[in-house]
């Protein structure tokens, strides 16, 4: 197995901050914007945004987590039964914008899954996809990410592996995978 470095922890910082002010610019006021984090991995992403936009803006923001396992479309045809994880929204999202946020956008289908998910906690204004990798050339469905940390060319042999410190890793890294 090879590894190939995408980001390094200055680079990812710097990226963080990118999406941010993208984000700002779209969203002066978040009083009707709200962050949910797709579990399991989608969620530290979520809390880093979450931090950093409610220090840009001083405001309180709504930060929730979503498990998507129950509503995908391959649920019951996995060889291993998935393990769903919480989902964690104590807010209403009816008429709210949702920024949705994962770590890697693939073929899609966990957001069309979380978009249905989504409307147990009411219907949305507007949701906007943030990712930190977008593996192009790979979807499934028509699903395209609104705010992009970084555009990578990958192969289906390939995987994108996100080692955050806040999942417990010694520094944050985000490294491209040949399976061999």
């Amino acid at each position: 197995m090879r590894k190939k470095l995408i980001f390094d922890s200055d680079l990812l910082t710097i990226t963080l901050q990118r999406l941010c002010h993208q984000i700002l610019e779209n969203h002066p006021n978040f009083s009707e914007t709200v962050i949910v984090g797709l579990q399991p991995r989608g969620i530290y992403l979520a809390q880093l945004l979450h931090a950093q936009l409610e220090q840009f803006t001083r405001q309180k923001i709504d930060l929730g987590f979503l498990d998507v396992t129950f509503h995908r479309d391959d649920y019951r045809r996995r060889e291993v039964v998935a393990r769903a994880s919480e989902t964690k929204i104590d807010f209403l999202i009816e008429g709210k914008n949702v920024l949705l946020v994962d770590d890697v956008l693939y073929t899609g289908r966990t957001v069309r899954a979380a978009l249905d998910a989504m409307l147990a906690f009411g219907r949305p204004a507007k949701v906007e996809l943030v990712v930190l990798v977008d593996r192009k050339y790979t979807r499934d469905l028509p699903i395209e990410a609104n705010y992009v940390g970084k555009f990578v060319n990958t192969l289906e042999s390939q995987r994108v592996l996100v080692e955050l410190e806040s999942q417990g890793a010694e520094n944050n890294k985000i490294w491209l995978i040949n399976k061999e």
